[in-house]
């Protein structure tokens, strides 16, 4: 066995210490540059820096000068926007400008994409084969004239070196769904920008939804006339400002074309995705014909699968082809997504007709003509000289799906295999996970996570998502063409939540899609990160800090007090706290072990960078009698012992929406080793959620109704155990917003400590509760 130096064992012995406070810190960067996505090759010089002030200079040379001249312009307005620093646009042939851009051709860098970045004493010089790499090289520029700690308008000194820098793959992409919620064009414009300067340069760009077709077709008017719009169930009601006003949104064909302009212009590649077959409840609205019962249902307002396919007939590929056209008319991208997923075919599988012609086709079961489906509208994009890009269902289901197909695969469980099979049939592959890339997934469980479904997608796993499938050869892993993140909106109803959803996690999604595999390394992705957030912070992002916000574990201590452990889910950075109440600063105490405290107390704790840099908004916990007797509902498992979903309640008539966490069908939560020792009394605090779940509806667990409307009942032990507390629900079901009921306590022989089931009795399908907290007095 080899043995371990001393020192190194104290070194490891001070890390695992470290981890364990919660306070930890990481190797050291590598470089004297904070670059996200690390670059391909950094090679600093060891010594010597340029200064960049107020009123440098900035030149371009060479090809493309106008267009390398917009890029110039647009990375001096960054500067000027985010740092306060403002460069002064020289000629070409201007003597000894402190940067310049200069395109040529013959430069010796990789990709078109590439670029190389010199700082030595003629200052900083960005050289690039094309106008695309001269725009990643301007957003590393940017980076490096915002490096950690920097003050707003202080002139930045950047370390001499050369970076040279590439693409790893050509495809790192956001999924945007704006057929569940719809976004603005300006917002468009604003997460287009964002992406441009994480390097990434696909927007895919998801139109069509059972909830709302959003694209405007010249030949169809109903789609958007009727198909764009549905009831404005649930919280929608608050989005229109009434429950009688219909949710809607579209994008005229003017404002489809000005959002590819201005991603082109960003290097960013709108792929626009018509999801076929299924997901087309909204146009089977505006058109019954295309649905197989004739019938014209609503647009949806649940959420989850729906069973209303379009009719596999020649009359709707007919209609496929007519909508596609315009598709392409209004988007140049190479491709075109066609979905495929997530079709339920109950309502093919109940129809004479469809059944017939699956015979006539000779084929054998739905998922075969589903394939013949999707074979012939791949085949009407490849004739007209477009990729098809399609979801991995069919081939999960067995099913090979059209030759010429790029494949998205979201199903990530059992080793990528999914994506494996889809390499070794020559496919194309893009990587986006639900696993790890669904952003619409919740990031912590705090208690003050936003809402979302299970289960948590965190920072670390988006950044350790695998892009290459185990067992692929090497021939096979070329066809991996990229990764992508998906921004799925059920319940993301505005731009806030978006960005929230979105950032920071994308920088690692950034790191994944462009820096090469040897280059990428957790820790130093955690040192560089707090100068980027303080780079989004400054472009205005709303960003989450679930990553870094402090987490509190209370227990009871000595004496009536209370001991208090701290910690952060990255386990990175300095955690401050005070302890009367005010806000933590670079100053405050530095956590470095569990304390005690006495009762009546508040703790505030924030996370700070080595620089000082705020990592996340304070956290707070009062500590008095109450503190132990109580827990919020965050703080409860589920009876089923599934991650649960957080789901947004009712708007209150004062502060901030509630967010609870719930397993969607069953309103059942546990509570291990409640200390119940003489108390009497026992409130809850629950709101009652419309139902909209969909498909979800099946899996619905019922707990036997007591009384009209219902109770939440408190058992001892288990869910069947001794009943501790009944609290009627009769003057509270009909209430909207949260509601308290209360009850005494019928205490047990002997109880102390005792594992605790609540749950709400009656069909949870007649309306959804969520237990916002649960406290007992004495």
């Amino acid at each position: 066995m080899k043995r371990i130096a001393t020192s190194a064992l104290l070194c490891c012995a001070a890390m695992a210490w470290l981890a364990a406070t919660g306070t930890v810190i990481a190797a050291p960067a590598a470089t004297p540059w904070s670059l996200l996505p690390q670059p391909a090759k950094v090679s600093p010089a060891g010594s010597g820096s340029v200064d960049i002030a107020d009123g440098a200079a900035v030149s371009v040379r060479g090809a493309d000068r106008e267009q390398v001249q917009s890029i110039a312009e647009r990375f001096a307005q960054r500067i000027a926007d985010t740092h306060a620093l403002h460069l002064r646009m020289a000629a070409s042939d201007s003597a000894h400008p402190a940067i310049t851009f200069e395109v040529n051709p013959a430069v010796d860098v990789t990709d078109d994409a590439g670029y190389r970045i010199t700082i030595n004493d003629d200052g900083i010089r960005v050289a690039a084969r094309t106008p695309r790499g001269a725009f990643y090289g301007s957003v590393t520029l940017w980076q490096l004239l915002t490096p950690a700690g920097w003050t707003r308008g202080a002139p930045v000194k950047v370390a001499y070196g050369v970076i040279d820098d590439h693409p790893r793959f050509a495809w790192r992409a956001l999924l945007l769904d704006s057929g569940r919620h719809f976004q603005s064009v300006a917002e468009i414009k604003q997460l287009i920008d964002w992406m441009s300067l994480n390097k990434l340069n696909v927007l895919l760009w998801h139109l069509t939804e059972d909830q709302g077709w959003r694209l405007e077709i010249n030949k169809y008017p109903e789609l958007t006339k009727t198909g764009s719009c549905r009831e404005a169930a649930g919280f929608d009601s608050d989005l229109t400002g009434s429950a009688d006003k219909p949710y809607c949104g579209f994008y005229t064909q003017a404002e489809a074309r000005e959002i590819v302009r201005y991603a082109a212009e960003r290097f960013v590649d709108v792929v626009p995705e018509i999801d076929l077959p299924g997901h087309s409840q909204a146009a089977i609205a505006a058109y019954p014909w295309l649905g197989v019962t004739g019938k014209r249902p609503a647009v949806w307002t649940d959420w989850g699968v729906s069973p209303w396919l379009l009719k596999p007939d020649q009359k709707t590929l007919q209609f496929v082809d007519d909508v596609l056209d315009e598709v392409m008319q209004l988007f140049p991208s190479h491709y075109i997504s066609i979905g495929g997923d997530e079709a339920d075919k109950q309502q093919w599988n109940a129809s004479p007709e469809v059944r017939a012609q699956m015979h006539k086709l000779g084929l054998a079961n739905m998922d075969q003509l589903q394939g013949w489906f999707m074979q012939q509208i791949a085949t009407h994009l490849v004739k007209h000289g477009r990729t098809p890009v399609g979801w991995d269902d069919e081939l999960a289901a067995g099913i090979a799906l059209p030759t010429s197909q790029v494949v998205m695969s979201w199903h990530g469980d059992h080793n990528e295999r999914i994506a494996l099979a889809a390499l070794k049939q020559g496919h194309d592959v893009v990587m986006t996970p639900q696993e790890s890339l669904y952003f619409d997934h919740v990031q912590s469980d705090l208690p003050d996570e936003w809402p979302g479904p299970p289960p948590a997608g965190t920072l670390r796993e988006a950044y350790d998502t695998i892009v290459i499938p185990k067992g692929a050869s090497t021939n096979e892993a070329q066809h991996v063409i990229g990764v992508q993140a998906g921004l799925w909106t059920e319940q993301m109803s505005t731009f806030a939540h978006d960005q929230h959803a979105v950032f920071p996690r994308v920088a690692a999604l950034a790191e994944l899609g462009w820096s090469p595999a040897g280059a990428r390394d957790w820790n130093g992705f955690l040192q560089r990160l707090p100068a980027e957030l303080a780079r989004y912070q400054a472009l205005g992002i709303g960003y989450a800090d679930s990553a870094f916000a402090p987490a509190y574990q209370v227990t009871a201590a000595a004496n009536g007090g209370f001991r208090i452990t701290l910690s952060n889910q990255v386990r990175f950075g300095t955690i401050r706290y005070t302890t009367d109440g005010s806000e933590p600063n670079p100053k405050s105490t530095a956590y470095d072990a569990p304390f005690t405290l006495p009762s009546n107390a508040t703790v505030r704790a924030t996370t700070f960078a080595a620089d000082g840099f705020p990592l996340a908004a304070p956290r707070s916990q009062v500590l008095d009698a109450s503190t132990l007797l109580s827990r919020d509902g965050s703080a409860l498992a589920t009876c089923s012992k599934q991650p649960p979903s957080r789901l947004q309640g009712a708007k209150p008539a004062q502060g901030t929406r509630p967010v609870y966490s719930v397993d969607i069908g069953n309103a059942c939560w546990l509570w291990p080793n409640a200390p119940l020792h003489g108390v009497t009394h026992v409130e809850v605090t629950a709101e009652r959620i419309p139902w909209r779940f969909g498909d979800e509806a099946k899996d619905a667990v019922v707990h036997g109704k007591t009384g009209a409307a219902g109770a939440f009942e408190i058992h001892a032990e288990t869910c069947t155990g001794p009943l501790l507390a009944r609290l009627p629900l009769d003057n509270a079901a009909q209430a909207k917003g949260q509601i308290r009921v209360d009850a005494n306590v019928a205490m047990l022989v002997g109880t102390g400590m005792r594992n605790l089931c609540v749950f709400a009795t009656g069909d949870p399908r007649d309306g959804q509760w969520a237990l916002a907290r649960m406290a007992f007095s004495k």
